[in-house]
């Protein structure tokens, strides 16, 4: 029982940024104070962004485009069949998902892979760890360009589009600190890497305060009203469905590829997780507005029950190899 409740204990991080979520609509932000946060998170992103670029190896990313067949497969997982999983989500609108909550399914489902957390899973699981890290780095490399994209073919006609300040936005606080972490990486890598600690700190700050000020401002607007607790239990089914849609559509590609079974972890880890890390920020640049809370609690929801069911079968896969092979 003790280590049942162990798997399934929260990730602390979720905990913090529920908490922080609680208070926004206990006690949201409003008026000149709101508009100043908001000002400073706009350039806390921009270096958050900066520093994504600075940490992650372009040499690692393109060094494992030799396994073309895993990281396209990775790819068309994250990019072409999550985001045909959330458009087959529409059928559920407006009888079980109120069109809203669906924008923030549909977002979660154009976001790229998580590095850290795949990363971690693989190497739990005893898969290709090196591939894991090729793999995810270019989701990421290419989910700065890809997400917006997606965003703006699939999502502009339920959110009005893309304005000029958007794509300002896009471009001034993603891609240029993004490219400019990317230029000035041989330089100052390894300085990051020896603070990666404090720096991380800073990065779960700036996601703790997209999230304060996305749920207040759907408190001021009275977005939440909107929210019923039968609702909130339709986002998690439909989330946990995501999930073993995506587990379930990895494994089967992995089998038509033939991959061995390193890669074939990698694969499933790298394919059916999200990033919240790039997700939060992203959310509050691309959309920016009074339901922003709503567009990004279905990502905060996915998160949470990614880590434990990956979690799971991380140890699953790790106890499959270790298990002896019976002979004849």
């Amino acid at each position: 029982m003790t280590r049942i409740l162990a798997r399934a204990r929260p990730d602390p991080y979720v905990v913090a940024l529920l908490l922080v979520a609680v208070t926004a609509v206990l006690v949201p932000v409003r008026g000149e104070p709101a508009l100043v946060l908001g000002q400073a998170v706009k350039v806390a992103i921009g270096f958050l962004f900066f520093l994504y670029g600075a940490r992650l190896s372009t040499a690692a990313a393109w060094d494992g485009l030799r396994n073309w067949k895993l990281h396209g497969a990775t790819l068309m997982t994250t990019f072409v069949l999550f985001p045909l999983l959330g458009m087959a989500c529409s059928v559920l609108v407006p009888a079980v998902l109120p069109q809203s909550l669906y924008l923030g399914v549909l977002f979660l489902c154009l976001l790229p892979s998580t590095v850290q957390s795949a990363i971690t899973f693989t190497s739990l699981a005893g898969g290709n760890v090196a591939a894991a890290i090729c793999g995810s780095s270019f989701s990421n490399l290419l989910g700065v360009l890809f997400t917006p994209l997606l965003v703006g073919l699939l999502m502009t006609s339920s959110t009005g589009g893309f304005t000029v300040l958007a794509v300002r936005d896009i471009v001034l606080l993603l891609l240029v600190p993004f490219c400019i972490g990317q230029l000035l990486r041989p330089m100052i890598g390894e300085w990051i890497r020896r603070r990666a600690r404090v720096l991380g700190f800073l990065d779960r700050g700036v996601i703790l305060a997209v999230v304060y000020l996305a749920f207040s401002e759907g408190t001021v607007s009275g977005v939440w009203q909107q929210l019923s607790p039968a609702g909130f239990g339709v986002l998690i089914v439909v989330g946990g469905a995501l999930l073993v849609a995506a587990l379930v559509g990895t494994a089967l590609l992995a089998r038509w590829f033939g991959f061995s079974r390193g890669d074939r972890i990698v694969l499933v880890f790298c394919g059916s997780n999200k990033s919240l890390a790039s997700g939060l920020p992203m959310a509050s640049v691309l959309f920016g507005s009074a339901e922003l809370g709503l567009m990004v609690l279905p990502l905060m929801v996915y998160h949470q029950i990614q880590l434990i069911g990956c979690a799971w079968l991380a140890r699953r896969f790790a106890k499959q190899a270790a298990e002896p092979v019976g002979v004849g």
